[in-house]
């Protein structure tokens, strides 16, 4: 197998949903960490998908060098007390992965920024400790507490996406929300998604959700 698809859409953006549809239409998928069932490698057992892509980078030039096995990433990022990670907002990789994999198709799932930022606050200690706390591209430690700085983190990250494949026909941005999703989906990946629909939704919001997670 080839890495073929690469999210670069930021966390509570449906990353979970797009995982499930993939796997669903029959591509190895590589979402936030790879689980022991997922590959009879055991140096991939728990690993990190952001810390894979940067191994591959520092050690061979081609992030996806290590992630082989999959067809797809549908999260990158990893937000923990002791590492940060966030390859879909760092340059030199989504450069490196264009150059090494020409065949890649890029996503950017995305979703009303306000919406997304009150999911990112619903979301365990996401948006209260985390995101604060952390050390982030764009999000400096102790910036990320509020509706207003959370808003405009996650806009500066699509502008940079934009900005990056401004006219590419290799990558797609895409709303969550928006009705047609999986039929553009599908047209751009050139493969169909037999299931499209929400998972790992927030339990605090399930009587009112209104996109997948």
């Amino acid at each position: 197998m080839t890495l073929r698809i690469v999210n670069l859409g930021l966390p509570k953006t449906g990353t979970t949903t797009l995982a499930r549809a993939l796997r669903r239409a029959g591509l190895h998928v590589a979402d936030h960490r790879i689980r022991p069932r997922q590959s009879k490698d055991k140096s991939l057992h728990d690993a990190y998908v952001g810390d894979l892509l940067y191994k591959g980078f520092f050690e061979t030039g081609n992030p996806a060098y290590f992630l082989e096995p999959f067809d797809a990433i549908t999260e990158m990022s990893v937000l923990r007390e002791d590492m940060s990670i966030w390859p879909q907002m760092d340059f030199a990789i989504i450069d490196a992965l264009r150059r090494h994999n020409p065949k890649i198709k890029f996503l950017g799932s995305n979703r009303d920024h306000f919406a997304l930022s009150q999911s990112m606050l619903a979301w365990s200690n996401l948006g209260t400790e985390r995101l604060p706390n952390g050390v982030i591209p764009g999000l400096p430690q102790g910036y990320g507490s509020t509706t207003k700085e959370r808003e405009q983190w996650i806009q500066g990250h699509y502008a940079h996406l934009r900005a990056i494949f401004h006219h590419d026909e290799t990558f797609l941005e895409y709303d969550i929300a928006d009705s047609d999703v999986r039929r553009r989906l599908e047209g751009f990946l050139g493969i169909p998604l037999p299931w499209w629909g929400r998972a790992n939704t927030n339990p605090l919001n399930r009587k009112s959700r209104k996109a997948p997670s």
